[in-house]
């Protein structure tokens, strides 16, 4: 038996020599920067670039931002150190988030709010703990492209991200400013979503009208426009390569079509054809039909912040409405509802004996609805956005991933590795638990795309990551 193995084993060395010096040589290919510099990478954005989840920033999350993903591929190919305002490991939940706790009976998710080894320095105003080191990634959670002129953004009175990486002794420094003081050879750019997704997640019901607040409203055109051409200007003052990012359909997002599908399974079972709401600024009122929901034509959405006053619908109820009336005055619990907010008396009361939903008296509230006409007016300025953006991109030769097609091609999700992917809440593995942001398996998955923008455009052979090596959405 051994005078077997020795013969079939001699045979097998003799054929693989011959083998291979016949065949010709086979080159893998080898990693390369191509026409791109990595050496100094640098990140602007908002809460995506920042590694936002769950619906607060940890250090976690930090680490497995898409910017910090990329660079450490980067580093394949002659990138450099890639500097993050981290929180300690003592403060590591940072902003605090939400984690999952459990499911109900009826298979509707229980969140929790992670309270514990926060990073809060003062709760009124909200402020974090300071870092005040040199940073490679300058994402601020909620910027908008309309901010990034804002002098005094990062004083205690402004953005408390921008304050927590700002110098005490130049509050007065504005985002752009910031952006053009970074030292860099190479950079990434997705910012943008704020400026149309803050509108569309709260309802269209604080733009305009006595309730009107910037932060909620959809920045003009021009001052996008504008806006965005004044970071590219300093991004390559120097002749620095980068890649720019479009902004998704937020109609695509688990925040707007979780809730919407169960509400029309509610009202189909109890034969209700519809419901009423306030609109807009709560100026007037509509008639919704059951079939409109999450409809491709004539839609209309339910965010995820629904969820909890949705099972409310065609009861007799003011748990909206109280909830709302007793943050401005404590003390008001009748039947009847006379808002005030900000001192200003609103223009409707509400009746909260009669039917939630289902009366005039007692509408579904504007912020708790996307109507048809608010739907188009996102949609028609994302597409104004992406427009811009995409010029932007031909006109510097700068790479561009196209994050508004890539999230729309993945609609009907897909597989790799043997895990299915998909944009449905929870079970999706893309989407964390505020319905908007990526999981970080889902910040990796954006890594990839964006480096395989950068090689085609670049000529480069940047590695991709392994998406396996991230958590999806952590279950109890």
């Amino acid at each position: 038996m051994k005078k077997f193995f020795y013969k079939s084993s001699t045979l097998a060395l003799f054929a693989a020599v011959l083998l291979s010096s016949c065949d010709p040589e086979i080159d893998t290919p080898s990693s390369s920067a191509g026409e791109a510099d990595f050496a100094k990478y640098v990140a602007v954005g908002n809460s995506l670039t920042a590694g936002y989840s769950d619906g607060g920033l940890s250090r976690a999350g930090q680490l497995s931002s898409y910017p910090a993903i990329m660079a450490e591929q980067f580093q394949e190919v002659g990138g450099g150190e890639f500097a993050q305002p981290l929180f300690t490991e003592e403060q590591r939940n940072g902003s605090g988030y939400l984690r999952l706790a459990g499911f109900t009976p009826q298979g509707s998710p229980i969140t929790a709010n992670v309270t514990e080894n926060l990073a809060i320095r003062s709760l009124s105003p909200r402020l974090y703990t300071k870092y005040l080191e040199p940073i490679s990634n300058l994402a601020v959670p909620d910027i908008k492209v309309a901010d990034v002129k804002t002098a005094g953004y990062g004083s205690t009175q402004g953005n408390p991200y921008f304050e927590r990486i700002t110098p005490d002794n130049n509050t007065s420094q504005t985002y752009l400013q910031r952006v053009q003081a970074a030292d860099h050879t190479f950079f990434s750019m997705w910012i943008g979503n704020n400026d149309v997704l803050a509108y569309a997640t709260s309802g269209g019901a604080f733009s305009g009208g006595m309730l009107n607040s910037p932060a909620r409203s959809i920045t003009p055109t021009a001052v996008f426009d504008a806006n965005y051409s004044e970071l590219i200007t300093a991004l390559t003052a120097e002749g620095q390569k980068g890649v720019l990012a479009t902004i998704p359909n937020v109609m695509a997002l688990p925040f707007f079509t979780t809730v919407g599908p169960s509400v029309k399974q509610t009202l189909a079972a109890n034969n209700i054809p519809g419901f009423v709401a306030l609109t807009g600024s709560g100026n007037s009122r509509i008639q919704v039909a059951a079939e409109q929901i999450n409809a491709a034509q004539n839609g209309v959405y339910i965010p995820l912040t629904a969820a909890a006053y949705a099972p409310l619908l065609g009861q007799p109820t003011g748990r909206y409405w109280r909830d709302l009336a007793r943050q401005v005055s404590p003390s008001q619990d009748a039947a009847v509802v006379r808002l005030t907010l900000g001192g200003l008396l609103l223009n409707f009361q509400i009746d909260t004996t009669a039917m939630f939903g289902l009366s005039a008296l007692n509408p579904l509230p504007s912020a708790l609805l996307l109507d048809n006409t608010e739907r188009q007016l996102v949609q028609a300025t994302t597409e104004a956005f992406n427009d811009i953006i995409k010029a932007q991109a031909n006109a510097r030769g700068l790479a561009l991933f196209d994050a508004n097609t890539y999230f729309n091609s993945i609609l009907g999700g897909f597989s790799a590795n043997g895990v299915n992917y998909s944009p449905a809440f929870i079970t999706g593995n893309l989407f964390s638990l505020d319905g908007v942001h990526p999981t970080p398996r889902g910040y990796a998955i954006v890594a990839n795309e964006m480096i395989k923008a950068i090689n085609t455009k670049y000529n480069a052979r940047v590695p991709q990551t392994d998406i396996t090596q991230y958590d999806a959405v952590r279950f109890p």
